[in-house]
């Protein structure tokens, strides 16, 4: 549990860093430069998915409380479809983003709600609550930082449904390889 602790933290951190400390991000842009900070911010990410993958694998796992929706997967996977949605929405032309101000990070927590609604262990509450406390506290921190919100211009309707579209097919494949790459099969019988 403590190397999956350290990878959420590490990430947490380094997400929150230019949000919470602008005048320190600031000076060290300045004394390092904008590619080595890029690299600095890109290796520290690197080391906490690494961190929160191996902490994954490696902890003891133990139940803490009963999921609420784990003998409903299909209810967790529409709102795993709708935080894809919504993650993608923050980087394509939507009107979605007229309607929330930060959708990658409201994704991130419709996305770990959803996990917490399925998984009541201890690996999971780390992971998916603590990415979630993340998502919450970075709307916060922008969202103080950057001041009143301007909407930005509407889109064609048309953009919606190849967002969506999009959203799906990297949901299909991210379940259809979810026992493989994180050792959970979502709708097997538990």
């Amino acid at each position: 549990m403590t190397l999956l602790t350290i990878g959420v933290l590490l990430w947490a951190f380094a997400h929150l860093f230019p949000s919470l400390m602008p005048e320190s991000r600031a000076v060290l842009m300045e004394k390092l430069g904008d590619n080595p900070y890029k690299g600095l911010f890109t290796l520290d990410i690197v080391i906490s998915i690494v961190l929160m993958v191996f902490g994954w694998r490696m902890a003891a796992i133990e139940a803490w409380y009963t999921p609420p929706l784990a003998a409903m997967p299909y209810v967790v996977a529409v709102l795993v479809l709708i935080a894809f949605v919504l993650m993608g929405a923050a980087n394509a032309p939507t009107n979605i983003k007229r309607l929330l101000r930060h959708p990658m990070l409201t994704g991130v927590i419709v996305w770990g709600i959803a996990h917490l609604l399925a998984n009541g262990d201890n690996r999971s509450v780390v992971l998916f609550g603590g990415l979630s406390i993340w998502a919450g506290i970075e709307i916060f921190t922008i969202s103080r930082r950057d001041g009143a919100w301007t909407k930005p211009a509407s889109v064609p309707l048309a953009k919606e449904p190849i967002l969506i579209v999009i959203g799906f097919v990297l949901f299909a494949l991210v379940l259809y390889f979810h026992n493989f790459l994180f050792g959970v099969a979502p709708f097997a019988s538990r």
